[in-house]
Order: C-alpha cells, then structure tokens, then sequence
C-alpha cells in the first residue's frame, strides 16, 4: 500500500496533513509514504489533475488510486482508506 502527500513550501495545511499521515503511518506500519513538492514535479501533478495541496493520493497494491483527499483528512477517515486500499 502506497501513499503519496502532494505539498507545497508555503502551505499551512500541509503541516497539519503531514501530522495525520505520520500517525497513519504508525499505526500502519506496512504503509509506504511519499512527499511530492508539487513544483518539484508539475508534469506529474497536471498529469493526476492535483489542483490544491495538501493532497493524499492511496494507491492499493496494484498501483490503482483507491482514495484521494484534497485537504487534511481526519485521521479515521484516512484509516478507512488505508483499511479500504488493503489487499
């Protein structure tokens, strides 16, 4: 299971959203986690449609998205989608 944090250098609700994924991840050990600056990589944020940051993409085990969140998530709504994205 993998979990890319779409960011940007100048955004507040970033912080926040690194909080609830850093608490994710310990609870999900298993769970692979990615921080993508978005000006960092344009072709693949335009290529994905990502138009704000923060923005958590999960992709199951075959690589398929199975949840996108743009915003903080609450932190049981983001394990649903982990829980969701399980083999």
């Amino acid at each position: 299971m993998h979990l890319d944090l779409y960011t940007s250098a100048f955004c507040a609700p970033c912080a926040a959203a690194r909080r609830v994924v850093g608490e994710a991840q310990r609870l999900v050990p298993a769970l692979e986690v990615r921080e993508l600056d978005v000006a960092a990589h344009p072709d693949r944020v335009e290529a994905l449609g990502i138009r704000s940051t923060p923005t958590i993409v999960i992709s199951g085990a075959d690589g398929d998205e199975v949840f996108r969140a743009a915003g903080v998530p609450r932190a049981d709504q983001l394990l649903t989608a982990l829980a969701r994205a399980l083999p």
